[in-house]
């Protein structure tokens, strides 16, 4: 399904070589951070059923959400805020195509760029023609499989959500455990539910007189696949194939989606049958007595003789054992932030937004490919992933030192470089041009924005750098060369001569960051200039590293490419809307101009200049137009800025798409309930103010006001650019 992937083993034997940090500046002269008591306060306790905040486990790869039954009994319940999801970063499906459609014969819209016309996969006014829709939700993620619950009340009625009473569901961060306690008509039930820290395999025990009484059972059901929120479409029985294969005590079951194929491997207690009560649903039941009954199933792609993982399934015992060795090393090393000597009562909320969020990005948005912003949990945006939010959801990997966990992701750059080099050349461009929304083989999704966008383009530069920093040598530099060299090209390329002005320019066309301008119209945002000087500037030093002179086209670029318009003394949103401030349409979505000076050094930014644009925005942006990891770019901004008071006001501001629910997802909207760009851009912020940042005052925690109000002890970070 999708492209070949590495063997999960190998992504697991990265992430517990991660390296440990050194102790930090804002630690220094104090005992070590109790590790596992930072994190152990901040464990999620549900107590009912939040159908917005469900707990997860999983391994990076692999995610398995569950309700406050442990498993996915009630999913329908769920629906509609978030999904429970059993996804994968292999488990992909790609619906018929009897018209052929490909991106590649797609009627491009020509845009007028400097005396020529460039086409780009638009879709002006956003008309989801069939072809249109198909091209955007093929190939999505698929949900494997729902495993759940069947509970029967002692009329023998299935049990319904306002059955399950006495709910105490909590998960055990130190160890990775999700341990459930519910009662069912007096009855209590303790299940405990796991994911294989290498495997992609949930396990699940459950201890209740139910199992003897014959009145629980787990369920396995299998839906088609969709681009649609849930991942997984239940109306379609005759469009897939499910082939049971039981054996005693355990079962292989082979899918077939179209030509895609995956195997699950389930086995249970000796005292456990299978039933089939309908197509593509499954019953196991324990017989014979007891109260104790184990589960687990492993998922992997292909026919089940060519299946990666065998035939075999780890025992509970064995994936449990697994679970907390993982997670035990995972929070024992990298970076750590202690906020409980602090003054000011918002440190507990602040840290534990952190915790979480080291817990949510690590089984999230650590896989071999980047996530989609809901990452394994459901499907958003058709079940493709954003390249320009691959920054917010992993970068910060590499400053808690867990640098293998962004390194996963890396390659697919490499694997795509020549669609993407492809897309360039359709354009008349040099080097390779990076889509926005994809999937595993890099083909751009038609849309009235994405296919617009270039601020993704010098990421893959960026996260060569933090690789670089981290491991200087020549075994950095040549894996990444062709990827740093080709962006760069395209990057260099991109800008136009404007003869007139004796510069270069970006854009018209150009979708800025900020979401909001008239690409036909738009030239120099000022985050993406900045951006372009960053990174072909990085590029230069990469040639130098590797003893090659600078590239002269990169450096006439360099040389030319204005800095950010500036009007009354502040930065322009983009130099081609000199309204900027004084149109109420513009005071919304991302306010990236600020991230000129904080998500990126700001060496072309003038201070002073952003110090008033960034107040101005402070005052009079439309929050609630805004996404969740706006908040910590401007906690950066206003960390360079020295002014920690507000950095800390930012990733806190009461806004409506800047809160972090009990399960510590970022919550945005309706059929958004969980936002991962948000959770990594805190992490990212909250390192940056901590250990501080290159050339940064050589204070304790330069980005946290210095008044005696907070106090922040920190280990195993570093700095950022």
């Amino acid at each position: 399904m999708g492209m070949p992937l590495r063997t999960a083993h190998l992504l697991a034997a990265l992430l517990l070589l991660a390296p440990a940090g050194a102790g930090g500046g804002g630690g220094r002269g104090l005992t070590p951070i109790d590790r596992r008591a930072l994190v152990s306060r901040h464990d999620p306790v549900l107590r009912s059923m939040d159908v917005d905040s469900p707990l997860t486990v999983g391994n990076g790869q692999f995610a398995f959400t569950a309700d406050v039954t442990g498993l996915q009994t009630f999913a329908e319940a769920y629906e509609q805020t978030v999904p429970l999801g059993t996804l994968s970063q292999w488990g992909w499906h790609t619906a018929p195509n009897p018209n052929g459609w490909s991106i590649d014969s797609y009627r491009f819209t020509e845009y007028e760029s400097h005396g020529r016309k460039v086409g780009y996969a638009d879709v002006p006014g956003d008309r989801r023609t069939p072809e249109v829709q198909w091209l955007r939700a093929n190939p999505h993620r698929l949900h494997l499989g729902r495993i759940g619950f069947e509970l029967r009340t002692q009329d023998g009625r299935r049990a319904r959500p306002a059955d399950v009473t006495a709910i105490e569901q909590s998960l055990d961060l130190w160890n990775g455990v999700l341990v459930s306690r519910f009662s069912l008509e007096g009855q209590p039930v303790e299940v405990t539910t796991i994911c294989h820290p290498v495997l992609d395999a949930v396990a699940v025990r459950v201890q209740s007189a139910l199992v003897g009484q014959g009145r629980i059972a787990i369920a396995l059901a299998f839906p088609y696949g969709t681009g649609s929120m849930t991942a997984a479409d239940w109306t379609r029985p005759d469009a897939h194939e499910t082939l049971p294969m039981p054996r005693g005590e355990q079962a292989q079951f082979a899918r077939r989606l179209d030509n895609d194929r995956y195997t699950v491997s389930a086995a249970w207690s000796a005292a456990g049958t299978l039933r089939s009560p309908g197509r593509h649903h499954y019953v196991v039941e324990p017989v014979g007595g007891g109260e104790r009954f184990d589960f687990v199933a492993a998922f992997a792609p292909g026919r089940p003789a060519r299946a990666r993982r065998g035939n075999s399934t780890p025992s509970f015992d064995d994936t449990l054992a697994a679970a907390r060795r993982h997670w035990n090393r995972f929070w024992s090393e990298g970076g750590a932030i202690d906020l409980s000597g602090s003054r000011d009562p918002r440190w507990r909320e602040l840290e534990r937004r952190i915790v979480l969020s080291q817990y949510l990005t690590a089984i999230q948005c650590a896989g071999e490919l980047p996530p989609q912003e809901t990452g394994l949990t459901f499907n958003s945006w058709e079940g493709k992933f954003h390249l320009e939010m691959h920054w917010w959801h992993a970068a910060h990997f590499a400053l808690w030192n867990r640098l293998p966990l962004l390194e996963r992701s890396l390659d697919y750059y490499r694997r795509i470089l020549p669609r993407a080099r492809d897309a360039a050349a359709r354009q008349g461009y040099r080097g390779a041009r990076w889509p926005k929304m994809t999937g595993p083989d890099g083909a751009e999704s038609p849309s009235p924005i994405g296919p617009l966008l270039a601020w993704q383009q010098p990421h893959p530069i960026f996260y060569a750098e933090l690789v670089y920093r981290a491991r200087p040598g020549r075994e950095t530099l040549h894996p990444f060369r062709d990827v740093v060299f080709e962006t760069a090209e395209f990057m260099a390329s991109f800008a136009a001569w404007d003869a007139k002005g004796g510069r270069y320019v970006l854009g018209p066309p150009l979708q800025c960051a900020q979401e909001v301008f008239p690409a036909a119209r738009t030239v120099n945002c000022a985050f993406e200039v900045e951006y372009w000087r960053w990174g072909l500037e990085a590029a230069q030093r990469w040639r130098e590293r590797m003893g090659l002179p600078r590239e002269p086209r990169w450096e006439a670029v360099l040389s030319k490419l204005p800095a950010p318009a500036v009007r009354d003394g502040k930065y322009l949103f983009a130099e081609s809307a000199p309204g900027s401030y004084d149109d109420p349409r513009w005071r919304r979505d991302h306010p990236a101009v600020l991230g000129a000076l904080g998500v990126l050094p700001g060496g072309g930014i003038d201070v002073d200049t952003m110090r008033r644009t960034f107040d101005w925005i402070w005052g009079h942006w439309n929050w609630d137009e805004t996404w969740g990891w706006d908040y910590p770019m401007m906690a950066m901004t206003a960390a360079r800025l020295g002014d920690g008071r507000r950095a800390v006001d930012a990733l806190l501001l009461d806004a409506p798409k800047n809160v972090f629910k009990s399960n510590g997802h970022n919550y945005q909207r309706p059929g958004l309930a969980i936002y991962l760009p948000g959770n990594g851009g805190l992490l990212y912020a909250a390192a940056l103010m901590a250990a501080g940042w290159e050339g940064g005052p050589d204070r304790p925690a330069p980005g946290f006001p210095d008044d005696g109000t907070w106090t922040v002890r920190w280990e195993g970070l570093r700095k950022a650019f």
